[in-house]
């Protein structure tokens, strides 16, 4: 545990992984790193790696924000966060990306999943079902919110095509499916069909180049079939952002190939948003602090794996959620294939407290903007054929050749802090229509029981 030498940097709240207890909790700095301290009364002490390294500095990239409270919550805060989510009235930030999870059965199983799918699935929603949820999105804060189809394994449902309809019938402007591909790859008229109902984007699981890496985290060798799907998307006009969910020593030292990757099929595939492995949900074994990559880290084998291409100072974190929850850094892909950095062109160094709503509108309209239809992407070679200087082609390319490359650190039982739990922009619609942050609807225990999940599963209260 920590010595003298620790420095507490701040105090927060967290919870018990065993019995999901609130407990208070410290951040505190050992040498260069960071980790989360907390003691419950019944189990013991827990201490979890949060931040490695000084190369980004945490207290630099932590950066607070005004907050922006639910303007119609639906629940009160009596047993306190995370047990009142639905929005409560001490919630901090607007829904930025509200997930509907329209189907819990998969066509894999992952010794990785962060939904524990596919095992004894309850049957898909109806379609007045989903109109419910949509229609309580629009009245929680009108149709702002950027839609992200999920499951399970959403593509299971062969009228997929007319849940997008259906959103877009309704207002909502981005709608992003979140799937594994496989049945892009196999069923173009499906992707045709997906593409002409309005949907947006494709948020594709992607967690390696080689399929040995896929076998250890997917259970199955896909790479060709990932290969095909993209190209299929590419056929029919749908972006594809490629999520890789790290996994340390597994496919940690793929993350240069996996950026080149998505590069070589751009402008189809617009950015890479990488996912360091929590612990929620299904997954092999109890993690310890040898298992956790952080956000440092993936920042640092960026720049090593890209040979530089790709730096430090390239990056920064979000106005939308808690600045230790993510990662992002925008790139400019020019006539010659030159990167260069957007997000370093605009980061403003400023420490003063930005409204968080500033922060989800911001997010909002740069992923609608820039992870939808490349119908408005001018051709590769238009601008190194006209007379315009370097500055301008690339304030130009800047609306039309974006590449972004993104992570998000979910937090799970033993790294859960309450504080960035607030600040979540990531709502999940559960089946009741309540809208619960992301980390809380997914948190299990050290045994697996959920606060909100799966509703037929065993589910817990706080001790206490």
């Amino acid at each position: 545990m920590m010595t003298d030498t620790a420095i507490v940097l701040s105090t927060t709240e967290s919870v018990c992984p065993i019995c999901l207890a609130r407990l208070p909790a410290e951040r505190v700095m050992l040498g260069d790193d960071v980790y989360l301290l907390k003691t419950c009364p019944e189990h013991g002490p827990f201490q979890t790696i949060l931040w490695r390294g000084q190369q980004p500095a945490y207290i630099e990239w932590a950066k607070p924000k005004i907050p922006a409270y639910p303007a119609h919550p639906t629940t009160q805060n009596n047993l306190g966060c995370p047990f009142d989510c639905g929005l409560c009235p001490d919630h901090r930030q607007q829904t930025c990306t509200a997930l509907l999870e329209v189907t819990q059965r998969c066509d894999l199983r992952c010794p990785f999943c962060f939904a524990d799918a596919g095992i004894n699935p309850p049957p898909d929603p109806d379609l007045a079902t989903i109109e419910g949820w949509y229609r309580r999105l629009l009245e929680a804060g009108g149709n702002s919110a950027n839609i992200q189809l999920s499951g399970g394994e959403p593509t299971l449902r062969d009228d997929l095509p007319d849940i997008v309809a259906l959103g877009k019938s309704l207002g909502f402007q981005f709608i992003q499916v979140n799937t594994n591909g496989l049945r892009l790859g196999r069923d173009a008229d499906y992707v045709k069909r997906l593409k002409q109902a309005g949907l947006s984007s494709v948020f594709m699981q992607f967690d390696g180049t080689h399929d040995d890496v896929l076998m250890t985290i997917r259970g199955v060798k896909q790479l060709d079939r990932k290969r095909v799907a993209i190209e299929c998307c590419a056929e029919n006009d749908l972006v594809v952002i490629l999520v890789p969910t790290l996994v340390l020593n597994v496919n940690t030292g793929d993350i240069g190939d996996i950026i080149e990757f998505a590069l070589d099929y751009f402008p189809t595939v617009r950015g890479v948003h990488f996912q360091p492995v929590s612990y929620f949900g299904r997954y092999p074994q109890i993690p310890s602090d040898a298992d956790r990559i952080t956000i440092p880290e993936v920042i640092r084998l960026i720049e090593t794996q890209t040979g530089g291409k790709m730096k430090m100072s390239h990056f920064t974190t979000s106005g939308c959620e808690n600045a230790l929850c993510s990662l992002h850094g925008n790139f400019v892909v020019m006539p010659d294939g030159e990167l260069r950095s957007w997000s370093q062109q605009n980061a403003s160094g400023c420490c003063t407290p930005q409204p968080a709503e500033i922060g989800a509108t911001k997010t909002r309209q740069f992923v609608a903007q820039f992870w939808s239809s490349n119908a408005n992407l001018i051709a590769l070679d238009s601008i190194r054929e006209s007379k315009l200087g370097d500055w301008d082609v690339f304030l130009a390319r800047t609306k039309t050749h974006t590449f972004c490359v993104s992570g998000m650190a979910f937090q799970d039982a033993w790294n859960l802090d309450l504080e960035r739990l607030r600040e979540c922009c990531i709502h999940t619609v559960s089946p009741d229509g309540r809208l619960i942050p992301f980390c809380a609807y997914n948190l299990t225990d050290q045994m697996g029981r959920s606060i909100y999940r799966n509703q037929q599963a065993t589910i817990i209260e706080p001790c206490g």
